[in-house]
């Protein structure tokens, strides 16, 4: 039986995280309501803390561990966001955390995790040598692993991020998120479908990290085989628990590519003034390639995150 969140686990997690987490603006732009023949609201979590809706998971994690399972820390994997919001959300509680991340993250992120506090440690960039070397770690240290998105508490986290949305716009359509691991996607489905049942939860992802679609079209879980996009927060892949909440709440996924990924972090930024990193930027493009059908409809759309490397541009 695979343990999932309920609405009333992250009715629980808001309240847990409400001390620490930023609760995110929700923006609007004609231009771009004219430009899709839609109307759009964008929940702006590249202004929540650590630049990411990562934080609300690991928030919720952290705070969530007993005194005696957090008195040695906290470990995980992660390319980057998750690392940050594990490393900062430790801060808060006062223990310490150790991250095990792919040498090739982006330097923004490897210092951020840092200048929050956490030991780092880098390996080669594939799955399974993160998972070998968090183990050194863990057996080193002790210290209790929140999965970056395969973590009961973590989801219900990420959940609060569509809760906040439909307490401030009530009567959406359709809410848009990107989707890698399932975490976000999968915790907005379970917090908005428990507001609205007949709510429509769509993800979209790089067409060249396509697991998340392929496995919904096929009703069986496909690995990620070689992710080849800019959008690094998104070459992971669904877990066994996210998929069974994917499927349980008829989520779809759509796949952009990444000329579209590019063009709607430059809309963005040209239209709104606000910076999206490329994982967020997956839904913009979406919206920019027709892959989903809003017209005349109300759509949220969740912006994941802001941590761009403005030393390496895509343009």
């Amino acid at each position: 039986m695979i343990d999932i969140p309920t609405f009333e686990n992250i009715q629980k997690a808001a309240e847990r995280i409400r001390p620490f987490a930023n609760r995110t603006p929700v923006l609007t732009s004609r231009t771009l309501d004219e430009r899709f023949g839609t109307k759009l609201f964008f929940k702006c979590e590249n202004f929540q803390k650590v630049g990411a809706f990562k934080f609300r998971g690991a928030c919720n994690a952290v705070f969530s561990l007993s005194e005696q399972e957090a008195r040695r820390g906290v470990a995980t994997h992660s390319s980057g966001n998750h690392a940050a919001a594990l490393a900062l959300a430790a801060k808060f509680r006062g223990i310490p955390s150790y991250v095990v991340m792919p040498e090739n993250s982006p330097k923004i992120k490897i210092n951020a995790v840092e200048g929050y506090g956490a030991k780092i440690t880098f390996c080669k960039p594939t799955l399974e040598a993160r998972e070998i070397v968090l183990q050194e770690v863990i057996g080193k240290t002790g210290a209790a692993f929140i999965h970056p998105y395969d973590n009961f508490h973590v989801i219900a986290g990420q959940g609060t991020t569509a809760l906040e949305l439909l307490e401030e716009i009530p009567d959406l359509d359709i809410i848009l998120a990107s989707v890698s691991g399932g975490g976000l996607l999968g915790g907005t489905a379970v917090a908005a479908k428990g507001i609205s049942p007949h709510i429509q939860i769509i993800g979209a992802e790089p067409e060249g990290a396509d697991d998340a679609y392929r496995s919904l079209q096929t009703g069986k879980l496909i690995p990620q085989t070689n992710p080849r996009t800019i959008a690094d927060g998104l070459r992971t892949q669904l877990s066994e628990r996210t998929f069974h909440i994917l499927q349980k709440h008829n989520c779809s996924v759509v796949t952009v590519s990444e000329a579209g990924i590019v063009a709607g972090m430059r809309l963005i930024w040209e239209r709104m003034k606000i910076i999206i990193e490329p994982s967020a930027s997956v839904t913009i493009g979406a919206l920019l390639e027709k892959r989903i059908d809003t017209a005349g409809k109300r759509v949220g759309v969740i912006l994941s995150g802001g941590n761009v490397d403005l030393e390496q541009l895509p343009w």
